[in-house]
């Protein structure tokens, strides 16, 4: 007979209450195991969760436990350190030695709905109302239940992408003119703006830190000088065949040449503004051809 446990823990601060929920499934028939322990952690209660589920579950039976605690299901099956809650560690490797464990992480709030019911009733049990509300780890500081990670895009096919961003910098007449002539102190804007702007696509996943590496195959950044509005306006193309869509690399080239003009031009000009950096149009993808502006 295999076993499914699907576990969750949550801790509330505010009523220094924590609670755990186990979820057990054997040959049709389902058992919710549950628990409350005063001032304890987030992590504490997804080890008891675990624990709790375990205990149930005959010697020598095969059972999956579906968490979506990175900490406990990467301790146990990758051997991550243990610096804390030895105690428990030292259970659950008991429990684990006498049963053939397989331990599967799942994202939380993903819809998976037996972990979603095992999150609901712990946050209950812990007087947490909603998915909102923060638990907390072993080293005190404050998490959101839905944490953050990467998104798996691996079953995505690679496609051709593409994106256009636009952005300006609004600068006095004089700085606009300064520019236009190579009057600027630092140098020439325009093109130091542009190879920015270029450099700046290609360091997208070191800057935002959820986002894809992906391969870029061309970045444009194009630099225009606008008297009339006395704004130099600024668009980035960003390319790539990927699984993954392209726009942050073409939003941060805009990004970064407008914070270089910025950087280069502030010496002579106290009122520089930048503004409406917003994406024109993507291709690509599930989405196809999306058009925000021609």
């Amino acid at each position: 007979m295999e076993y499914r446990i699907y576990t969750d823990g949550a801790y509330n601060p505010a009523l220094e209450q924590g609670a755990w929920v186990s979820i057990l499934y054997s040959d049709g028939n389902r058992e919710t195991i549950k628990g409350t322990e005063p001032k304890t952690t987030s992590n504490r209660m997804e080890m008891m969760a675990a624990i709790k589920g375990l205990e149930r579950v005959p010697e020598g039976a095969g059972v999956t436990l579906f968490s979506d605690s990175q900490y406990l299901v990467n301790t146990m099956a990758r051997g991550w350190k243990r610096q804390a809650n030895l105690d428990l560690w030292q259970k659950l490797d008991s429990l684990v030695a006498d049963r053939h464990v397989r331990w599967e992480w799942v994202q939380g709030h993903a819809g998976l709905k037996e972990n979603e019911e095992a999150n609901r009733l712990a946050n209950e049990l812990a007087g947490i109302a909603g998915q909102g509300a923060h638990q907390v780890e072993d080293n005190g500081r404050q998490r959101s239940p839905r944490g953050a990670r990467m998104v798996d895009v691996g079953t995505k096919p690679e496609t051709e992408r593409e994106s256009v961003a636009r952005g300006r910098v609004v600068l006095s007449p004089a700085t606009v003119e300064a520019i236009q002539q190579g009057r600027v102190p630092k140098g020439d804007v325009l093109t130091t703006a542009q190879v920015a702007g270029i450099m700046g696509a290609k360091q997208v996943p070191y800057i935002l830190p959820l986002c894809h590496p992906i391969p870029l195959t061309e970045v444009q950044v194009r630099l225009d000088v606008n008297v009339e509005a006395s704004a130099i306006e600024i668009e980035a193309l960003a390319r790539t065949t990927a699984r993954t869509g392209v726009e942050m690399e073409a939003l941060t080239a805009v990004a970064v040449a407008s914070l270089t003009i910025y950087d280069m031009c502030k010496g002579i000009d106290n009122a520089i503004r930048i503004e409406s950096v917003r994406l024109a149009r993507k291709s690509g993808g599930k989405s196809g051809l999306v058009v925000m502006e021609q």
